[in-house]
């Protein structure tokens, strides 16, 4: 059937819009409208299948910014449960950008190689840019890895492993790692990272390789400047109710005249304190990992009652991991340490000791005999004998200063020999100095710094008011520290003397200088409770006879067990890299 022509309408007729002459103009810009939005479509769907983006990088809980207030290089760990999770971050030129809510991830990214975000679970807001494998150092990023856990966090990046990175939690980074050409974590003191709960264990234990056989045990609480110029010695004491770090008489190896809380101080609020460096933080000191690092070593304590105060806190404070506590002891069985002597502590799930010598000069107590017989000296150019029980340790801990404010010492009359001539008169100061200048030698002669740790610890400040610890000098009833800074004291002149000594020396020698916060202290001696009393009467004669320079435990040489473990991790040798 043929078809008329004739009965065909005009397009125009059906559409006359598109053929009115006086709407040529609107024609024209819905074209361009179209064309526009088709342009932006195929933009759209060319960039989202490709690279999906956005701007934060949200983990959570994992904060990691460039305009974080915190110091350079500051850590801190916490303990949590590791599940497979593997990242690889190769050659991806821009950012990736994945929302999936709050679930655990596991196998984050198995290959970014070829710009995929393959097999990504339970990750919430996250921004990552990733040059090359690095996180660069964008001040805008935000990491957020709040639960997370991860394992193998990146399998490569190039040649960069992470192994056994467990829960990072709250972690702060800045340029996490600007360039992670072999997974190092790139020294430079402004990099900042928090690794809040986090325990490591050789954190880079093979920077070489990017490895970082990361362990989590226990928590870490706060930062610690690593590889900063903090200076954790200065500071302030904050109230902290998360102290002591062991119980009060939970640790049978204390010696009574340490323990306060035996002999029955009435208040407690000593313990509560922790010092607060004013330019970072630093860790509490976690056992567990402390003890990995002594694995197969021996650390010693050398020196007078001071530092058997502080060997007995690290005893104490490292027994309190243990489930089993019988498997902390004495090799010789002794349960009291104030006879001279030396004392051995084994940790034996650990293979380690932690050891006290008792050398209160260092040098060697001696006797000379001239034309009135035989008198009592002290050799200031020979070190003490029992430098044979602790020549081999692995940590050393050294301190001398308060037996030489007894009246021998400090009067200095025919006492202090040098070979076979004894100083008819003879300054302190001076003979002090003589004395760390023979125990220096020592050390530089006889310590292989690539195996042993020396560390100093500085002298104790005593807090006796009204006279000193043989002439009526009290200070019971205290039971805050100084708060008004100009009431301590100045700089002991010997750790001036140590000071010039330390400059001239060859090892690598930590100094624990803890002479300022413990001027603080006032409230931490045992004063009276120093013993027990059976009687009102017997306790108020005692207040004639008061202990102000030993510490009560637990108390402050838990600090200074603190500040020795971010001091070693902050020196970083041996098992102590961090």
């Amino acid at each position: 059937m043929a078809m008329n022509l004739k009965k065909l309408v005009p397009i125009s007729d059906q559409f006359p819009y598109f053929t009115f002459p006086r709407k040529k103009v609107v024609s024209r810009f819905g074209l361009g409208v179209v064309s526009f939005s088709i342009v932006i479509c195929v933009l759209f769907f060319n960039v989202s299948f490709k690279n999906p983006i956005s701007n934060n990088f949200v983990f959570q809980g994992f904060n990691a910014n460039n305009k974080t207030s915190l110091i350079p290089w500051s850590f801190s760990f916490s303990r949590t449960p590791a599940l497979n999770a593997t990242v690889s971050l190769e050659n991806n030129p821009g950012k990736l950008i994945i929302d999936s809510g709050d679930a655990l991830s596991s196998n984050f990214t198995r290959d970014t190689k070829n710009e995929s975000a393959g097999k990504v679970f339970d990750l919430k807001g996250t921004q990552l840019d990733l040059k090359n494998g690095s996180f660069n150092g964008n001040p805008e990023n935000n990491f957020e890895l709040e639960g997370t856990h991860f394992n193998n966090f990146t399998n490569v990046v190039k040649n960069g492993s992470s192994e056994k990175v467990l829960d990072l939690k709250g972690i702060q980074s800045g340029n996490f790692t600007e360039g992670v050409k072999n997974g190092s974590l790139d020294g430079n003191p402004e990099k900042k990272f928090d690794f809040e709960g986090t325990l490591s264990s050789n954190f880079t234990k093979d920077a070489k390789n990017g490895s970082s056989d990361a362990v989590s045990v226990k928590p870490f609480e706060g930062k610690v400047s690593i590889g900063g110029k903090c200076d954790i010695f200065n500071g302030r004491w904050v109230r902290d109710d998360t102290k002591p770090l062991y119980p009060a008489g939970s640790c049978p190896f204390i010696d009574r005249d340490f323990d306060c809380h035996l002999n029955k101080r009435p208040d407690d609020e000593y313990v509560k304190w922790k010092w607060q460096p004013f330019e970072c933080e630093i860790p509490s000191l976690n056992a567990t990992d402390f003890l990995e690092r002594l694995k197969g070593k021996k650390l010693v304590f050398v020196g007078d009652s001071l530092n058997r105060n502080m060997w007995e806190s690290l005893v104490c404070i490292l027994r309190e991991s243990f489930m089993d506590k019988n498997r902390v002891y004495e090799i010789s069985g002794k349960t009291e340490f104030k006879k001279k002597g030396f004392y051995a502590f084994r940790f034996e799930d650990y293979n380690c000791t932690i050891d006290f010598v008792s050398s209160p000069f260092l040098v060697q107590e001696s006797s000379f005999n001239g034309k009135n017989g035989s008198i009592e000296t002290l050799r200031l150019d020979l070190m003490d004998k029992t430098t044979s029980m602790y020549h081999d340790a692995d940590v050393l801990v050294f301190n001398t200063g308060h037996w030489w404010t007894h009246e021998k010492t400090s009067q200095g009359e025919d006492y202090y020999q040098e070979g076979d001539y004894i100083y008819p008169r003879l300054k302190v100061l001076d003979a002090y100095r003589r004395a760390l200048a023979t125990w220096a030698r020592w050390v530089d002669t006889n310590i292989d710094s690539n195996k042993t740790q020396v560390i100093f610890r500085g002298y104790s400040v005593t807090h006796f008011k009204g006279g000193q610890w043989n002439s009526g000098g009290k200070c019971h009833k205290e039971t805050e520290p100084i708060f008004n800074t100009s009431h301590l004291t100045k700089y002991p002149s010997k750790m001036r003397a140590f000071d010039n000594v330390l400059k001239e020396m060859k090892t690598p020698i930590v100094y624990l200088n803890i002479s300022r916060l413990t001027d603080y202290r006032k409230d931490g001696h045992p004063s009276i409770y120093r013993m027990s009393y059976n009687s009102i009467e017997e306790q108020i004669a005692a207040e004639h006879s008061q202990d102000c320079s030993h510490w009560c435990l637990p108390g402050v040489p838990d600090t200074w067990n603190e500040l020795l473990y971010a001091s070693l991790l902050k020196a970083g040798r041996g098992s102590w890299k961090f």
